[in-house]
């Protein structure tokens, strides 16, 4: 089992295109958390509306909301081509047969990517944190403002929230690349449920069908959404809205988890790799 993780963790690390999805990540969550606002606000004349709102938002003291309010919509996406990527490259380059050959089963590979899958996310997760922190505390430096950093409960509770989105979005993409043997179709279909029919279900379907508003609570977006909001993500984020509590929240996003990693595990068992 160790060999295996080792051994996926140090793919991940090779394959240069991880790196560049998380210098995407750090680089838009920047942009849209701290940069566009800060700009906003200092586009403002003095005194107009917003412009303290603006700034205020890039506080430290917003920093749990901030680095987590991304990843149930483009951030996750993110999270979701890293994670058919770890597994669907197999398909496309027709390694599995030289992996599994080597020894380790099925399962044992495939526990291994999930392994390294959780590595991947959270440090995705924790840069995130660590480039918000250094980002905020300038801003906050050079405008004369008081430094009110989260407590470290609260920097615990975010960061394990937002490594359970992240890991449940990774998730999804892994079994999506087994189910459909590559990387193109599990990307491009992930990629349309994430960022265009879950937006279209929370802001054009649910407020005009009851039973849509009904369905969607019981989706992983809707949940992610309301466990960054419970938070202190900004609810102008697409996908952040307080649609549960917290408590039903974070048990569906972790219930998605398992069934995504059960039954991905469950199709490359049963189905041929080849």
């Amino acid at each position: 089992m160790w060999g295996s993780c080792t051994a996926e963790l140090a793919k991940l690390v090779r394959r240069p295109a991880n790196w560049f999805m998380l210098g995407i990540a750090v680089v838009l969550g920047l942009t849209f958390t701290y940069l566009l606002p800060l700009a906003g606000a200092a586009g403002s004349s003095s005194g107009a509306p917003g412009t303290d709102r603006g700034l205020a938002s890039t506080m430290p003291s917003n920093l749990v909301g901030n680095s987590i309010g991304g990843l149930p919509v483009f951030l996750g996406a993110i999270m979701l081509v890293i994670g058919v990527l770890a597994v669907g490259t197999e398909y496309g380059w027709s390694t599995w047969k030289t992996v599994l050959t080597q020894g380790p089963s099925r399962l044992t590979v495939y526990s291994g990517k999930l392994f390294a899958l959780a590595a991947a996310t959270l440090t995705v997760v924790l840069t995130s944190f660590a480039t918000g922190a250094v980002t905020s505390a300038v801003i906050a430096s050079s405008e004369g403002e008081p430094m009110n950093w989260p407590t470290i409960g609260s920097l615990l509770t975010g960061i394990g929230a937002g490594w359970l989105i992240a890991m449940t979005w990774a998730a999804f993409g892994a079994v999506l690349a087994i189910a459909m043997r590559g990387v193109a179709l599990p990307i491009g279909l992930g990629l349309v449920w994430l960022l265009v029919v879950q937006n279209l279900l929370f802001g054009v379907a649910a407020p005009l069908l009851s039973w849509v508003d009904t369905l969607q609570r019981a989706l992983p977006g809707a949940n992610a959404g309301s466990l960054a909001a419970s938070l202190g993500a900004s609810s102008g984020t697409p996908g952040i809205g307080e649609l549960v509590g917290v408590s039903q929240a974070t048990l569906v996003v972790a219930a998605y988890l398992v069934v995504f990693a059960a039954l991905g595990g469950w199709l490359l068992r049963r189905r041929d790799v080849l």
